[in-house]
């Protein structure tokens, strides 16, 4: 999350424990970054999810409401920006990007402009490339351009209640256990032992851990999947719709 570098191939991780005979993930151990993107998807507006999904794999009839959109004619749109606030609707804890976790690469949109500052003329170049010469000094143009957000409401700045840069939603003092319908809590040991219990584990031996990647491409089936299944981890992860 730190550099553009690295978010542009950003994955998370977490370990699975599985039940090897059922097939089926138990629970899952996760740091906060994980536990971040999960309840981020809480803060995802409805049409936000129907445009990553795509409209056509939606469940249910929430998919048709958004073609029908993208389908009229501007002719019918009551007034300018109606029809973009219902396509691509602000959404708080940067929910439109699916929290940080960076899709395939696609041309930048950052830009650069020069990094000296004793010239004002400098500024008036900017560049899609880091390290490209500057037309006026020719020093190398690598300082990045910081773009304000316009929340939905109009003014220029932070959103009100916008979860702030980097803070995330949850403490990283402690690791999480996320079940496999996404209940979230903190772990400790006498926990994983009670959740042992509660799913009538006895062979030990029938237990296997499994780390998995979590990246863009996970992050959208485990939101496909949070809208219509009680096994998430299981479905995304091991790749069985497990029936209840």
């Amino acid at each position: 999350m730190a550099s553009n570098t690295s978010a542009s191939n950003k994955t998370l991780s977490l370990k699975l424990l599985v039940n090897s005979k059922t097939q089926r993930v138990l629970y899952a151990e996760a740091g906060k970054d994980v536990v971040d993107f999960l309840f981020s998807l809480l803060t995802m507006p409805v049409g936000t999810a129907a445009k990553l999904l795509t409209a056509d794999s939606m469940v249910g009839s929430v998919g048709n409401l958004y073609s029908s959109v993208e389908k009229l004619e501007d002719t019918y749109i009551s007034c300018d920006g109606a029809k973009k606030a219902l396509l691509t609707p602000a959404g708080g804890g940067g929910s439109d990007k699916l929290l940080q976790l960076s899709e395939p690469k696609t041309e930048s949109g950052v830009l650069y402009r020069c990094s000296y500052t004793g010239s004002a003329t400098c500024r008036n170049y900017v560049t899609k490339v880091s390290g490209v010469l500057c037309p006026n000094c020719h020093n190398s143009m690598t300082t990045q351009l910081q773009p304000l957000v316009e929340p939905a409401g109009g003014s220029v700045g932070s959103a009100a209640g916008a979860v702030p840069a980097g803070a995330g939603f949850v403490q990283a003092i402690v690791t999480y256990t996320v079940m496999d319908d996404l209940k979230v809590s903190p772990m400790s040991s006498i926990s994983g032992i009670t959740l042992l219990n509660t799913f009538g584990v006895t062979d030990i031996g029938s237990l296997k851990e499994k780390t998995v990647q979590l990246g863009y491409t996970e992050g959208l089936e485990i939101l496909k999947a949070s809208l219509q299944s009680k096994t998430v981890l299981t479905d995304v992860f091991l790749g069985k719709k497990t029936k209840e």
